[in-house]
């Protein structure tokens, strides 16, 4: 199940479990839409994967013991490593490779 983090690791914004401006890639890596689309273009600078937007865990719970009552989301902030430099660098170069292909 997804952690749902609760921030951009490029820039802090806060991203609650209902943002539909979340992206994340296969790891979970988490971004905003506005870092995600514009300063690494689609590609995460930790892994090389595409950014697709998170899914919303629902906060009823439509079936009992589903939703985010039940498993609510992560409140552990994390923050990137790597410099704006660095992620710039990496997203040009992984970035001329299809998701598919990388």
């Amino acid at each position: 199940m997804l952690e749902l983090r609760p921030n951009c690791e490029i820039c802090d914004r806060d991203l609650p479990p209902e943002s539909p401006d979340a992206r994340i890639c296969s790891y979970e890596c988490t971004y905003c839409a506005d870092c995600a689309e514009t300063g690494l273009k689609n590609v995460c600078p930790n892994c090389g994967g595409n950014l697709e937007p998170r899914p919303i865990r629902p906060a009823q719970e439509w079936r009992p013991g589903v939703g985010l009552s039940a498993h609510p989301a992560s409140d552990k902030r994390r923050h990137s490593k790597w410099s704006a430099e660095d992620r710039a660098t990496f997203s040009e170069r992984v970035g001329a490779t299809p998701p598919n292909r990388r």
